[in-house]
């Protein structure tokens, strides 16, 4: 039998690894041993990194924050937890692009948060905005299920089977459109 070499599959491997070493110091993009040893290395940082860069990026939104918070007389931790009681949900990229681009309304948020922290701004203030927001999801349901009655007339029979074995209807299988429209609604 004769003897594979498998040079040409060799050579691409070996290229693609230096094409991806481009650029590396030394030996780290010519030879290919070091080269495919520092892509290995290489791998592991990038994986690392992406994880370290949001946390770099929350440190440097929060250190923005705490230099607007100081020029308005509060204290970082002061003012979030002011935030939270006065019922306002934004969070620290939106706060520091707030107080690097538009200072007065910086100063406003922080006006709040003094509020609230004092107690003026009560937690019912929040209640009411949560009660506001479960009364618009039940309007939502109840229109989107107003809208599948109105819906039914064009969906197929299989579609029409399927609802009515979900809403528990005895006898689905037998029936025909009409009579399954008439009992779905």
């Amino acid at each position: 039998m004769a003897r594979v070499k498998g040079g040409n599959v060799s050579k691409n491997r070996r290229r693609k690894v230096l094409k991806q070493a481009k650029g590396y110091f030394g030996s780290k993009h010519r030879l290919y041993k070091t080269a495919q040893e520092q892509l290995f290395h290489s791998g592991t940082y990038a994986f690392r990194d992406r994880r370290q860069n949001k946390r770099n990026f929350r440190k440097l939104w929060i250190t923005r924050i705490n230099a607007a918070c100081r020029l308005n007389n509060i204290s970082y931790s002061k003012f979030i937890n002011g935030l939270e009681k006065a019922g306002i949900e934004i969070n620290r990229k939106m706060l520091s692009e707030i107080a690097i681009n538009d200072p007065k309304s910086f100063t406003k948020l922080v006006e709040t948060a003094n509020k609230a922290l004092k107690g003026e701004i009560k937690s019912e203030t929040t209640k009411e905005v949560k009660e506001i927001k479960t009364e618009a999801k039940k309007e939502v349901v109840k229109e989107t299920k107003k809208a599948e009655k109105e819906d039914l007339s064009s969906k197929t029979l299989a579609e029409l089977k399927q609802i009515a074995k979900e809403k528990g209807i005895k006898g689905y299988s037998t029936m025909k459109k009409d009579e399954l429209l008439s009992n779905l609604k």
